[in-house]
């Protein structure tokens, strides 16, 4: 089995990119794209003067989503045909997850947190170090904090801005935990610190990423030495976006991201097999019903995606069994304001 832990399932992209979109000026993100229409609005009007605030911008939202067939790595069943001991397919899982999500920017930069409640079918067991349930299926609690700085605001200048190209240059950076009550008992722990570059687009936003990865993990299957697992530092990749389609005539907006990460290491019982380059992609339509309708603009909303992941958490396909995720996406989420 694998011996590193499983990221969320990205919280619906908000988690990579809204920082950096809230850093440009926007704010946005899969659930966010309401917030956004709000933000570019607010931004380009006079406003009645209001008592000082700590924070310029400031959103909570809540949402479900179900996500299928996600892969989980390790997890499969024994074919059926005869062939030889140990060979295995992947075995699909549903899951049904609750986000609760708070971004808010400042006079410096960002702040994003989002907590994952993610439920699997029984397809993924839950277990303690003594075994796995069969018929129940696991549950795992995924926190993730990103922040920013603006270098702009910082030093209160317009030298890391390029008119037309470039519309902010800033540090990002982020810390990620989760626990999963499964035999393997991940216990990820993460950190991540870079660059993000936001691209000077007419409308929605672009930004892209330079950062370093570093990971720190638990498996439940090793022993001694090996059942704590400290990756190398990698270097991780980004692009975030998210464009309003306004040539369909609806409150539609499409966003998404696409993230590599380079090899981490080694994982396994004994860390015998080598991580390799991991590629995820998602892409999200989002619809902001309450403008449709007539009601309430940028509160309640739906989005359908896509996300596909390659070599998901690093492992090896020749030597890890279900490693490729082709999933839909389907969910509904709730500003509060």
């Amino acid at each position: 089995m694998l011996a590193f832990a499983p990221r969320a399932g990205r919280s619906v992209l908000t988690a990579l990119g809204v920082s950096a979109a809230l850093l440009a000026g926007d704010v946005t993100g899969g659930r966010l794209i309401g917030a956004a229409r709000a933000a570019e609005s607010a931004g380009g009007a006079a406003a009645p003067v209001a008592p000082p605030t700590l924070f310029s911008f400031s959103d909570t939202i809540v949402s479900y989503r179900f996500q299928g067939p996600s892969a989980e790595p390790g997890i499969g069943v024994q074919r059926p045909d005869g062939t030889p001991t140990g060979r295995r397919e992947p075995r699909e899982v549903p899951k049904n997850v609750v986000n609760l999500f708070h971004a808010n920017a400042w006079t410096y930069g960002t702040n994003l947190v989002s907590l994952d409640i993610l439920r699997s079918g029984s397809q993924d067991p839950a277990g303690n170090a003594f075994g796995s349930f069969p018929e129940i299926g696991a549950t795992e609690l995924y926190l993730l904090y990103r922040g920013t700085l603006s270098a702009n605001r910082i030093f209160d200048t317009d030298v890391f801005a390029i008119p037309g190209l470039v519309k902010e240059i800033g540090l990002a950076f982020g810390v990620d935990a989760n626990a999963k009550d499964t035999t393997f008992s991940s216990q990820k722990r993460a950190g991540t610190f870079g660059l993000n570059v936001a691209v000077d687009v007419p409308a929605g936003f672009l930004n892209l990423k330079v950062q370093a990865y570093k990971e720190f993990a638990h498996n439940g299957f090793a022993t001694g030495r090996f059942r704590s697992v400290e990756f190398l530092m990698t270097p991780e990749f980004e692009v975030t976006y998210a464009f309003p389609l306004a040539f369909t005539g609806l409150p539609l907006s499409l966003s998404g991201f696409n993230t590599i990460i380079l090899p981490k290491g080694r994982y396994g019982r004994t860390n015998e097999n080598r991580t390799q380059l991991e590629f995820v992609s998602q892409t999200n339509l989002v619809l902001d019903v309450g403008r449709l309708t007539g009601g309430t603009p940028n509160q309640l909303e739906v989005f359908a995606g896509f996300q596909y992941w390659h070599n998901k958490f690093g492992a090896d396909p020749r030597r890890t069994v279900n490693t490729e995720e082709r999933a839909l996406i389907a969910g509904v989420s709730y500003h509060l304001k």
